[in-house]
This record gives structure tokens, C-alpha cells and sequence, in this order.
């Protein structure tokens, strides 16, 4: 897999660094990030893959998804001591962003994951599978709005645990193909 020169994961924003810029749906990135709780089982899990791990995150502020996804990704960060993450804009890296690919979509947003060394070991994106599958199936059926509106429920009914899981899941991947 690819190598992420480890200059350029340092130069993204911290979570912290990101709320403090402007932001589309300022109020919402911070009230998600507010709520945000992560489950002492996924940090526990995080925590005995030992090593040092990095999560890269190709976003845009205005995105939907991110704002209901990377609020819980820096908090299972901040619950991991051995888990960094940072956030760096689609737009400014197409070079890696045309690498994860959704189909042929820049669908974001896209979480690289990145072993102590900066080498990819697997990736995950745009958005939990249960809930891109309904988008594919069903969702793309409806209007943008009524589509919109129900991705919206289904994230504040999941509270992040979905996607968590998924994130973990492909951690302990890397970790067992090492």
C-alpha cells in the first residue's frame, strides 16, 4: 500500500485546529462533537492493538456525512493513547483522494489508516455500509431533501456506533495482516 509522507499527515488539522476555523454548519460540527461518546469496549479495543496508529481523514466542512462522522472518529482518538488523527481537504489532495475512490465518486469523507510507519493498510469511506447501501438501494430514489432527512435520522439514531465499529474493525484488519 501507499506510503503518507508523515510531513504531510502532521501539516492536517488536529480536530481542535479544525473547529476553530470557519466552518459550514459551524453549530452543528460542534454540538455533534459535544454529544459524541465513544464506547469504553471500541477504545479498549483500539488501545490493545499496541503500536501506534494514524487516521487521515480527506474532508470538506460542508459535507453532511463528515459532520455526523468525524466528530466520533477524534473522540475515539482522544480515547486511544496510541491513535492520531488529523484532517486534510479533499479539494487541496486529489492525488490521494483519486486513490479512494467510490466508484468513480470523490464521495468523502474517506478515513485512510496508517501504521506507525505511515504505510496504508486499508481505508474507509464515505459512509457506514448499512447506511450507503439504503442510500444506493432506496435513497437515491427519493428527492435530495427527503433523502437528506432520513440520512440525518439514521445518524443521530446510531450515535456514531455503526461507523465506530466499522473504523475498529479495519484497524484490527491492519493489525492482523502486519
Amino acid at each position: 500500500m501507499a506510503l503518507i509522507e508523515p510531513a504531510r499527515f502532521l501539516a492536517g488539522d488536529t480536530f481542535e485546529t479544525f473547529l476553530e476555523r470557519p466552518l459550514s454548519n459551524s453549530p452543528l460540527w460542534h454540538a455533534v462533537y459535544k454529544r459524541a461518546v465513544i464506547s469504553p469496549d471500541l477504545a479498549e479495543r483500539v488501545r490493545i492493538l499496541g503500536g501506534s496508529w494514524n487516521l487521515l481523514a480527506l474532508n470538506e466542512d460542508w459535507c453532511g456525512d463528515s459532520v455526523n462522522i468525524l466528530p466520533y472518529v477524534a473522540k475515539l482518538a482522544d480515547a486511544s493513547d496510541n491513535l492520531s488523527f488529523r484532517i486534510v481537504r479533499r479539494d487541496e489532495n486529489l492525488d490521494i483522494m483519486d486513490r479512494h475512490l467510490t466508484g468513480t465518486s470523490r464521495s468523502i469523507p474517506v478515513l485512510i489508516l496508517l501504521n506507525e510507519d505511515f504505510n496504508e493498510c486499508g481505508w474507509w469511506g464515505p459512509r457506514p455500509a448499512e447506511l450507503q447501501k439504503w442510500v444506493i438501494e432506496e435513497g437515491l430514489k427519493l428527492p435530495r431533501e427527503e433523502r437528506y432527512k432520513q440520512v440525518r435520522t439514521w445518524y443521530a439514531r446510531d450515535r456514531g456506533e455503526t461507523t465506530m465499529r466499522e473504523i475498529v474493525g479495519k484497524l484490527e484488519a491492519c493489525m492482523r495482516s502486519a
